[in-house]
């Protein structure tokens, strides 16, 4: 099948692969973009994929708590000056306030809330005729805790990235705001590995399985051994996604989990929002160069 510039842009940026390695991955693997991604890994050309799709949209996110209810959320604009604007500032804070006290589902249902001004989609539409570029919400999540729980919260460059942990424990604002801030830093996909769906666990022992017996120096190793160093492959593949065996940020050479141990303190969940992440940006003219180089 062709393969596409658009193809090869994205599998560029999941692995940092060379335009041309990508190119024959894809080619390989019939423009499966996972199947190409797990090529380049066997090959040796890229270590894993990344967790992100390029972070290309502007906008900003916001984390606010209110008692036992906190809130998330992610308003979109075309331009980066446009998110600098004191009109999409003041309707972010509106939004902030309706969320909090109408605690929606998701999105859509948000921008059904009703304000002093007319529904959040009213505001948001007002917004975009005022300011001439396009506006959304994105999405938005709300998270409650128990009295006895604490909420750690921390914003980024303004809303850039907004980081949320729920925490049981002895933990306090600092322990609580700390641990935030390293998921905002670190951006962990899960807390520990026990979170990490088996199906995916088992993917990544099947891929360093397959490598392992391309690798001639684990020829005629015992069995025993060999497992061994398989669980330490997949160990490590997992180890920078999840939050507690991340170095923490705040220590020298510690880990997450030996800083909640001596604060008492144990993470529940995370949320971490990045402005724009996953959402393409159109690129003039890369398309053009990169059909050809693939040409050429």
């Amino acid at each position: 099948m062709a393969i596409t510039a658009k193809q090869v842009k994205e599998l560029r940026e999941k692995t940092g692969a060379g335009m041309m390695d990508c190119k024959k991955a894809l080619s390989e693997t019939d423009g499966d973009m996972a199947k190409a991604i797990d090529w380049l890994r066997e090959k040796g050309i890229a270590k894993a994929a990344k967790k992100e799709g390029r972070i290309a949209a502007e906008g900003l996110t916001r984390v606010a708590v209110n008692g036992n209810t906190a809130a998330l959320f992610e308003v979109n604009s075309e331009t980066d000056f446009v998110s600098k604007n004191e009109q999409f500032l003041s309707l972010l804070d509106k939004i902030q306030e309706a969320v909090l006290a109408n605690k929606p589902a998701d999105a859509a249902a948000a921008l059904e809330i009703s304000t002093a001004e007319g529904t959040i989609n009213d505001l948001i539409t007002n917004a975009t005729a005022t300011i001439g570029e396009k506006i959304s919400l994105r999405r938005v999540q709300i998270v409650e805790k128990q009295d006895d729980q604490f909420f750690g919260s921390y914003m980024h460059m303004g809303g850039k990235i907004s980081a949320l942990v729920l925490l049981n424990g002895k933990a306090d604002a600092t322990v609580a705001k700390n641990i935030a801030m390293q998921v905002a830093s670190m951006s962990p996909s899960y807390v520990s590995q026990n979170d990490i769906p088996s199906d995916i666990v088992d993917h990544e022992r099947q891929l360093q399985l397959s490598m392992m017996k391309q690798d001639p120096k684990m020829a005629n190793k015992p069995e025993k051994v060999l497992e061994g160093i398989l669980k330490g492959k997949v160990d490590k593949h997992f180890k920078d996604q999840c939050l507690v065996e991340q170095e923490y940020i705040f220590g020298d050479k510690q880990k997450v989990s030996q800083f909640l141990k001596e604060s008492q303190a144990e993470v529940v969940s995370f949320v971490r929002y990045a402005a724009g992440e996953g959402i393409e940006k159109r690129e003039e003219n890369f398309a053009e160069e990169v059909m050809a180089q693939m040409n050429a």
